[in-house]
C-alpha cells in the first residue's frame, strides 16, 4: 500500500499586490522523492519554498504536512541573530548527545565552529546553515541553492550525502552536474503553474521544449479558430437577419481564452562585445609569492597567458583562487616575482560579492547613475557599448519589464541581481572578461546564454568558478590550487584536469605548464620495448648579448608605438574627417595600420627572446 504524501499544497494562490505570482497551484512531494525544482529568476521559486515550509503564509489555498512529519528549509539568507558562535547556531534543536551531526557536517563544509556570526562571511553563514538541516535530518528537506559558496570538495560531500539521504528532498540549484546526479523528478515553476514529471533534471529541457512546442501548437490552432469565428460574426450579419447567439458567445470564450494566456518570457538578449584588441600577452607571471601572515597564497608560480585564453582558477574556499586572479590582473601586488600586464587591456569584472549596487536604489538609478553608464543630460539614458539607449529598453534586453525597473535593487531574488549585473558590465566593451562565481543563481536559460557567449568571446577570459558543468564548457586551462601555495595548470576544463592529475597519481602539472604531453612515439600497451637510440648529444642554447640588449630595447619600443597608435586613433575618430580632409584620413589609416602591424611584430619578437632567455636559463 502507498504512502500517504509527506507535504501536500492545494489550490495556493499568493501574490504581492501586483499580478499573482501563483493562482490555484497544486502539488505534492511524496516519501523517497528527489525533486529539482526549476524555472526562470523572479518566477517565485525561493517563494514556493517559503509556503512549503510554513514561512509565507499565501492568499488562499491549503498546506498540509502528513502528522509526525518534518520539513527543514535551507534559506538564501539565514538569520543567525541570538547565537554565539555558528557551532550553536547549527546545532540549535538537538540535544547534546547529537551535537557531533554538526559538528561532523560543519568540518566537512569548513565551517569555523567557534566564530561569532557577525565575523563570519555570507558564504560561512550560509555554509552553517546546510550543516544545520544537515544534522536535523528532517523528512522533507528543501534546499535553496545549496551549492552557493561552497567549494568542489563540500560539493562532493553534500552530494555524496544526498545521494544517501532516506529524507524527500527539493533542490534549487543552477549547478547542472549536481542536479542531474541527485533529481528524479522535476517540479517546474513556469508562469504560475506547478507542472511535474517523473524524470530528474537530465530529462528536463527535452520535456519543456516539447511542453512549448504543443503550447504554440495549441495557440496556433487557436488563433486560426479565433480568425474563422469572426470572419463568420462579420458575414453572418449581412447573410442573416438572426446571427447564431450560441456561435457569437463561443467566440467571445475563445477571445477570452486567448487574452488570459500568459506570453511565454523570452530569453535574455545578452550580448558581449570585445571592443579592441589587446597585444598578443594579456599577463605573464614569472615566480610570484603570495602570503598572508603564515598563510601561503601561492609560492613561486609562473604563467604566460596569451589573447583569447580561456583561464579557470579551482580550489578549496580559502585556497586563494581570487587572490591568484586580482594578482593577475594588477589589483594585488605579489610579495616576491614580476607581474607584466599585456598593452590596450580593456577589463569588464563580475565580482562574486555584488557589491556595488545601493539596496535601496531602483534598477533605473543603478544604472543611469553610474558614472560610467549614464549620459550627460540624460537620466533615462545609459551608454550601450558607445550608443545611448532607454534604461527601460536596455533593461528589458534582461528581462527586467518597466515595474522592475523603477522598483528596488532589495527586492531582486539572487538570480536577477546577477542579470543585473551581467547588464552593467555588458553595456561596456572589454577584451578581458574576469568572471568571479559568475554562474550563482542564474536560471538554466540564462545560464546557457551566458556559456555561449563567453564561448565566443572574442578577448581573453579569466575565470573563479565552483560549476562544475560550467568549467567544463568554458575553460581551456585550468589552475587547480591547494592549500600550501600550490598551484598547478592543466590543459581543458574541470574533468580534463581530474583525468589529467588521475592519469599521474595526483601530481600531473607543473607551474606554468599547460599541460603534460604524451611523448612522441610511446607505444600501445602490450607492444615490445625498442630499444632506445643514443641520445645525441644537445649543444646548451645560448642567449647572445645583442638578443639582451633587444629584449631590453624592445618594451619602450612598444611603448612609443603605443602612443602612437592612440594619438592616430583619436584623430581618425572625428566624425567629420573622411569629408572635411579625405587625403588627411586616409594617411593617417595607412599610419595607423602600419603601427598595429609593428607593434604586433615587436610583441612577437619580446615573446621570443623572452622564451630564448628562459631556455637559456
Amino acid at each position: 500500500m502507498a504512502e500517504p504524501p509527506l507535504l501536500t499544497l492545494t489550490d495556493i494562490t499568493l501574490g504581492w499586490g501586483g499580478a499573482p505570482l501563483f493562482k490555484d497551484l497544486s502539488l505534492v512531494i511524496q516519501p523517497g522523492d528527489r525533486i529539482c525544482l526549476v524555472g526562470r529568476n523572479g518566477s517565485g521559486k525561493s517563494t514556493l519554498m517559503k509556503v512549503m515550509a510554513g514561512d509565507v503564509e499565501p492568499d488562499s489555498g491549503e498546506r498540509f504536512v502528513r502528522p509526525g512529519a518534518s520539513v527543514g528549509r535551507l534559506p538564501q539568507d539565514p538569520d543567525l541573530s541570538g547565537f554565539e558562535t555558528l557551532g550553536d547556531y547549527a546545532a540549535a534543536g538537538l540535544p547534546p548527545e547529537e551535537r557531533w551531526r554538526a559538528e561532523s557536517a560543519m568540518d566537512a563544509l569548513g565551517v569555523r565552529q567557534d566564530a561569532h556570526p557577525d565575523s563570519a562571511s555570507g558564504g560561512e553563514r550560509r555554509r552553517a546553515a546546510l550543516a544545520r538541516i544537515v544534522a536535523e535530518g528532517p523528512d522533507v528537506m528543501l534546499l535553496d541553492e545549496p551549492t552557493n559558496h561552497l567549494d568542489i570538495d563540500a560539493i562532493a560531500w553534500a552530494e555524496e550525502h544526498l545521494a544517501q539521504t532516506r529524507a524527500a528532498f527539493v533542490l534549487i540549484s543552477h549547478d547542472r552536474a549536481f542536479l542531474r546526479r541527485l533529481t528524479r523528478q522535476t517540479l517546474w515553476l513556469d508562469r504560475g503553474e506547478a507542472r511535474r514529471v517523473e524524470r530528474g533534471f537530465d530529462g528536463f529541457e527535452e520535456w519543456r521544449d516539447k511542453h512549448w512546442e504543443e503550447e504554440d501548437a495549441q495557440r496556433h490552432k487557436l488563433d486560426r479558430l479565433i480568425k474563422a469565428e469572426a470572419r463568420w460574426a462579420v458575414e453572418g450579419i449581412s447573410a442573416r437577419r438572426k446571427r447564431n447567439m450560441g456561435r457569437v458567445r463561443r467566440l467571445q470564450e475563445m477571445k477570452s481564452e486567448r487574452a488570459g494566456q500568459i506570453r511565454r518570457q523570452g530569453a535574455a538578449a545578452m550580448e558581449l562585445s570585445a571592443g579592441p584588441k589587446s597585444g598578443k600577452l594579456v599577463v605573464e607571471a614569472k615566480g610570484i609569492s603570495k602570503a598572508f601572515g603564515d598563510r601561503v597564497i601561492v609560492k613561486d608560480f609562473s604563467i604566460r597567458v596569451m589573447r583569447g585564453d580561456r583561464v579557470a582558477f579551482v580550489g578549496p574556499n580559502g585556497a586563494g583562487k581570487t587572490t591568484l586572479l586580482r594578482m593577475l590582473t594588477g589589483d594585488v601586488a605579489p610579495d616576491a616575482g614580476e607581474i607584466r600586464l599585456g598593452t590596450n587591456l580593456v577589463p569588464a569584472v563580475f565580482d562574486q560579492a555584488r557589491a556595488q549596487f545601493d539596496e535601496e536604489a531602483s534598477l533605473w538609478e543603478s544604472l543611469t547613475h553610474d558614472p560610467q553608464l549614464g549620459v550627460s543630460g540624460n537620466s533615462d539614458q545609459v551608454m550601450v557599448r558607445g550608443t545611448p539607449r532607454h534604461v527601460v529598453g536596455y533593461l528589458k534586453d534582461f528581462l527586467f519589464d518597466e515595474r522592475q525597473a523603477r522598483g528596488p535593487v532589495k527586492a531582486l531574488s539572487g538570480g536577477e541581481r546577477a542579470r543585473l549585473q551581467l547588464a552593467k558590465i555588458m553595456a561596456r566593451e572589454s577584451n578581458l572578461l574576469i568572471l568571479d562565481e559568475p554562474t550563482n543563481d542564474l536560471d538554466v536559460e540564462t545560464l546557457d546564454l551566458l556559456q555561449e557567449l563567453v564561448a565566443d568571446f572574442d578577448g581573453t577570459v579569466l575565470l573563479v568558478s565552483h560549476d562544475r558543468d560550467f568549467l567544463d564548457r568554458t575553460a581551456a586551462t585550468t589552475i587547480a590550487m591547494e592549500p600550501g601555495g600550490r598551484a598547478t595548470v592543466y590543459a581543458g576544463g574541470w574533468t580534463d584536469h581530474l583525468a589529467q592529475k588521475k592519469l599521474a597519481g595526483g601530481d600531473v602539472g607543473a607551474s606554468g605548464a599547460a599541460q603534460a604531453k604524451k611523448p612522441k612515439g610511446a607505444k600501445k600497451p602490450g607492444a615490445k620495448p625498442e630499444p632506445a637510440p643514443a641520445p645525441a648529444p644537445e649543444a646548451a642554447p645560448r642567449f647572445t648579448g645583442s638578443q639582451a640588449r633587444r629584449l631590453e630595447e624592445l618594451p619602450a619600443v612598444m611603448e612609443r608605438l603605443e602612443a602612437e597608435i592612440a594619438k592616430l586613433e583619436e584623430f581618425l575618430s572625428q566624425p567629420d574627417l573622411y569629408d572635411t580632409a579625405p587625403v588627411k584620413f586616409a594617411k593617417a589609416t595607412e599610419g595607423l595600420t602600419e603601427r598595429q602591424a609593428a607593434l604586433a611584430a615587436a610583441e612577437e619578437e619580446w615573446l621570443e627572446l623572452e622564451a630564448a632567455k628562459d631556455a637559456a636559463g
